[in-house]
């Protein structure tokens, strides 16, 4: 009798921590892609999305929502219903770059988001048309700076980290280069190849391919240090000491998520992108796995947009 009270009551005291686990996901998950379909965030996200529905058991749907360099799809993001069930991509352009880049935004990057979790960190690759007589950075540097304003380089909007590349290589080169923004990185890269514009610092996934395909010329990866995907190529700090610009992507949530299904959801994102087909995947794309708390992710995006924000600022760039 002993043995079955303490049993009984055993049981009794785990009931509430059950009870209390939130249940997650309880439909199809809309994940929001804020950016244009097939382009390197795209995919990796789509990887990622793949994965999660094979660990949860429900599906994981990519909705893209693009425009105005990822802040039509955040703003979507921020206005869902707070329960778990609608999530997307975090991304340096709209939580980091967007706040100082725009004079108003339709959200709040401090106030309007659950942060999950990080995902992947990938550099961008510059690339320049056949037609730019410079096989190397220092070549093309001397080239914009004989004849100011000749040259363009193309983006996938403003406040992307393929536009702000470009604003840092303009900054820390001495040069003067025209931005020519497009609605994704498709647009660009299909007039780079169409010359009408010279270069652009893609995402290392589709600019590589294009590389490798003797379509483009690459000439430099804006991280710290050579890419594993491309180690031939330099990086643009071996020329402008300091240089250094990633693109990274996240889980982001409305704001009001409960904090227990945030927990789940960034545990299964960990579990997601720790899977060896996925890391694989990633790596092949040219992307680093980067998972963080939600807190790490928070603080990441703080400190990104002050980091950023002077660079911005001196561009110009600002929209109304």
């Amino acid at each position: 009798r002993r043995a079955l009270f303490a049993a009984s009551v055993g049981a009794a005291l785990t009931r509430p921590a059950l009870a209390e686990r939130p249940a997650w996901p309880t439909q199809p998950i809309r994940f929001i892609g804020i950016f244009p379909p097939g382009g390197g965030t795209d995919i990796l996200s789509r990887i990622w999305c793949h994965r999660m529905s094979e660990i949860t058991g429900h599906s994981f749907v990519v909705e893209n929502r693009s425009g105005s360099g990822g802040n039509v799809g955040t703003e979507a993001i921020a206005r869902a219903t707070p329960d778990g069930n609608t999530i997307g991509l975090a991304s340096v352009s709209s939580l980091s770059i967007a706040p100082t880049l725009y004079a108003r935004l339709p959200y709040d990057a401090d106030r309007d988001f659950s942060y999950v979790c990080g995902l992947w960190q990938l550099p961008n690759l510059l690339i320049v048309r056949h037609g730019v007589p410079a096989h190397g950075v220092p070549e093309l540097i001397a080239l914009c700076r004989r004849d100011p304003g000749r040259f363009s380089f193309g983006s996938s909007g403003a406040g992307t980290t393929l536009h702000i590349a470009g604003e840092m290589f303009k900054h820390m080169g001495g040069v003067d280069v025209l931005h020519v923004p497009y609605r994704g990185g498709a647009h660009a890269y299909n007039d780079l190849l169409g010359g009408r514009v010279d270069m652009v610092f893609g995402n290392i996934p589709e600019a590589l391919r294009l590389s490798r395909e003797g379509q483009v010329r690459p000439l430099a990866v804006t991280g710290a240090a050579r890419s594993p995907q491309a180690p031939e190529v330099p990086a643009m700090a071996e020329f402008l000491p300091g240089y250094e610009i990633n693109s990274w992507g996240g889980v982001l949530g409305p704001a009001g998520i409960p904090p227990a299904t945030v927990e789940r959801i960034a545990a299964a994102g960990r579990e997601a992108v720790e899977n060896a087909d996925v890391r694989r995947q990633f790596e092949e794309k040219g992307a680093s796995v980067w998972w963080t708390t939600p807190e790490g992710l928070a603080e990441f995006r703080r400190e990104n947009e002050v980091r950023f924000a002077p660079l911005v600022r001196a561009s110009g760039a600002q929209v109304d």
